[in-house]
Parts: C-alpha cells; structure tokens; sequence
C-alpha cells in the first residue's frame, strides 16, 4: 500500500513536501495508519487529537495512545478537551453532531491561525460510499453522490481511493497497533447501520461492490458537471434580469425535458426548495388561477399569465410623512429628491417620477402601501379607478403589486408610486409652485 499511496499523493499533488500539515488523528485504524504513511514519504506532519470525553477511560485511553504515538514518530501533537455532554444538553442536537461541529470549528481555528498549511482527515473508499448513501437516503440532488472532496477549505482526504480492507491489511501485515472504538460496532446511527449491516450485505451479493459504486458516483459526477455548465448557459439566455427582479417566460420552460431540475438549481439559492418547486410547476400547467407565489429566503417567486417572476420579499416598513421642511432634501425611505421647481423648462413624464402641483397638497404629506379600495383619478382620466383594478389593466405581477405605495395628501392619493399621478394634483398652465419627486 505504500507504493500506492506515495504515487497517489504524487499524482494528485495533494501535499507538498516542504509544507506542514496536521492529521486529525483519533487512534483508530484508519489516521493511524495514515501516519505510518506520513511518515515513511518524509512528509512534515504533527498530530491534532479531539477528546470529546464520550467514553470516561477509554476517550482518554485514546489521547494517551496517540501521545505516545506522537513519540514514536517523532512529531509534536496538539490535544483539544470537549465537555461535549454538557453542550450536548444546551443544543438539542445529536452527539454525533455536536462532536463533528466542535472537531471541524478547532480545524478552522488552527487554520485561521496559520498553524499548519491543511488538516488531514482519514476518510476512505468506504466512508465515500456510505457518505452518498446517506445523501441519498435523506433526499438529494445530483450534487449528493459527488460525495466528499479530496481537497475542500483546508481540508485534505489522502485516502478516499483507498478501501478499508487494504487499510487493515496494512496494518496487520506491517504489526502496527491501533484503537478500537466499541461503538463503531453498534448500528444505533444510519452510518454504523450501513457499515455493519446493508454494505456487508451487498458485498456478499458483489464482492467488488464497494468500487463498482463508487465507479457509478464517479460517472455521475462527470454528468453533473456537464449538466450545471449547460445549465448556466440556460440561465445566462432565458432568464431576464432588471434589478432585483428575475422573469423566465413560460414557454421557454413548460415543455423543457428536466424542467424541474432547471428549477430547482435556479430557485435554491431563493431558498425555494424541491417540493416547492413540483408545487410550482402544477401551478404552471394549471394557469386557471394565475397569481399563485411560493415564499423563499427573503424572496418571492410569482406564477404570473405568461412568465415566472422572483423578486425580493416585501418587508413593510410602515407609513412615511413628508412636511414642508424636507424640500430640496433626500427622503429617507423612499429613495427620491424633494425638489421645489418655479417656471420649469419642461414636464417630466416618466413615471418613475412625479411632477405635482404644489398648492394642490396639504403637508403632511404620507407615503404608505397601498390597499383594498384604494382608489384615485389616473393622469389624463376623469373618473375614478380603484388602484387593484389599475394595476391588472398594468398587468403588474403580485410579487411587484406587493410593494407599490401610494403618496398621499390628506385621504386623497395623489401618485401611485412608479406608476402614475393623480389627474386633480398634475401641472397644469395655472400651477405656479411645482413639488418634484425625482429618483436619486
């Protein structure tokens, strides 16, 4: 196995021999036996030993073993204390992960602090394998069989090639010593159940099962690849950004093969996830009812007519007040100048912008969201409309109706944020004051 691992490492260029790393080591089977190698290809190591203080004397069993290892090779070995119980009791989560979480928060630690170049781990073939059948158990996209990576964040897996049983045959061979852990023997978690019970159970069907899997995941993970580069170029031509507002029109996915994986890896960042997504693509065939939103991580999406919208998730910040004094200022909140015009040159007709008849309002004025009932006189109009029925003729999608405001004067609504002025408060030939809404 030496020979194997030294070629490995050279090939992969995972380690560098003038570099110094540090080996989680537990004092099993598995890190012990990585140091053996270590050390015989010269590499520049020490030792980082977690006593998460599990197992009364044999926790510290382990720790003393793996001092006096550290003699024997000749490297220094840094030991972490955990009074893992205890902090177990104050989270509510599992010892397993409560262990794991204090194991790789000291990594990153040491890391920060420049103690060494990586953090070797000793997970192997085998714990490849059991790492994507777990993935698959709880539910998982194509990135679950990629499994764990050689090299991740400081973190550097030497044997995933390597199988357990060359592991122990080493180890026998060459008579060196190790820790056993007696819970590794029971199957209480999924992981110790695979091991123990489902993996045994498919070598005796397949002897090489173990690497026809992992042969499998490999092919799959070359897939993957291929899929997310085609799927930003997907992305990048079909998706229509304007600002914080994203637009897929319908037809160039509800007749897509794998729409719902094309979903998916475009909505998950939103924090939209896999049952949302086959929720929404019934919406999507079913467009009876438009309208329907699916609520993300600080974001929306909108089964519109003809299109899907994302945009952020509007968070109400209660009503605004302008008075007089803040003309010719920026207002807070609303992202606009407050301009005070006489004998303008000409008439802003952008909607983003309002140019009202100053004499006309009555300050305060009050900047609040807009609601059932509302109702106002629409720019060039001479009767009333209601403001829902002004945004459907808009075609305005929810996620955007969500945060349209209205400023109002008294109870009169005199512009409807973005969209249009009220027809009694616009400039006409008479007006001598002009208050100016200008976006900033």
């Amino acid at each position: 196995m030496l020979s194997e691992f030294s070629e490995h490492i050279s090939s992969s260029r995972l380690l560098h021999p003038d570099k110094f790393y540090l080996l989680a080591i537990s004092g099993g089977i598995d890190s012990v036996c990585l140091a053996h190698l270590l050390k015989r290809c010269r590499f520049r190591f020490g030792l980082a030993h977690c006593n998460f203080q599990l197992r009364g004397e044999q926790s510290d069993g382990d720790e003393l073993f793996v001092k006096a290892l550290a003699d024997v090779l000749g490297i220094k070995v840094l030991v972490k204390h955990f009074d893992t119980i205890a902090l177990k009791k104050d989270s509510g989560m599992s010892t397993q992960m409560i262990a794991r979480n204090l194991r790789y928060g000291w990594f990153e630690e040491l890391l920060k602090e420049k103690v060494c170049e990586g953090i070797l781990v000793a997970h192997h073939a085998d714990d490849q394998v059991e790492t994507v059948l777990l993935n698959l158990l709880r539910g998982t996209g194509i990135e679950g069989v990629y499994g764990m990576a050689e090299r991740r964040q400081g973190i550097i897996r030497p044997f995933l090639p390597f199988q357990r049983r060359h592991i122990r045959e080493f180890m026998e061979e060459e008579g060196l010593e190790w820790r056993e852990d007696p819970t590794n023997a029971q199957s209480d978690y999924k992981r110790n159940f695979l091991r123990n019970q489902i993996i045994p159970l498919l070598q005796q069907f397949q002897p090489d099962a173990t690497a026809q899997l992992l042969g499998s995941f490999g092919r799959i993970k070359d897939t993957g690849k291929a899929f997310f580069h085609f799927f930003e170029q997907w992305k990048s031509t079909t998706i229509l950004q304007e600002g914080e507002y994203h637009t897929l029109p319908l037809e160039r996915i509800i007749h897509l093969p794998g729409r719902s994986s094309l979903l998916y890896y475009w909505l998950r960042p939103y924090g939209i996830n896999f049952h949302q997504v086959e929720e929404i693509l019934r919406a999507m065939d079913d467009r009876s009812e438009p309208g329907k939103y699916f609520p993300g991580t600080g974001y929306v999406l909108n089964v519109d007519r003809d299109s899907l919208i994302l945009g952020p998730e509007f968070i109400d910040e209660g009503d605004l007040e302008i008075m007089p004094t803040d003309i010719e200022t920026c207002i807070q909140g609303l992202e606009y100048e407050l301009l005070h015009i006489t004998n303008p040159s000409k008439i802003d007709k952008n909607p983003q912008h309002a140019m009202l008849d100053r004499d006309m309002l009555d300050f305060p004025l009050k900047v609040r969201k807009w609601q059932e009932g509302d109702r106002f006189r629409p720019f060039g109009m001479r009767q009333f409309k209601k403001i829902s029925d002004f945004l459907i003729d808009l075609k305005v999608p929810l996620v955007k109706k969500q945060e349209v405001k209205v400023l109002c004067s008294g109870e009169a609504i005199v512009w409807v944020i973005g969209y249009r002025i009220d027809d009694r408060f616009a400039v006409s030939v008479s007006t001598k004051r002009i208050l100016y809404l200008k976006r900033k």
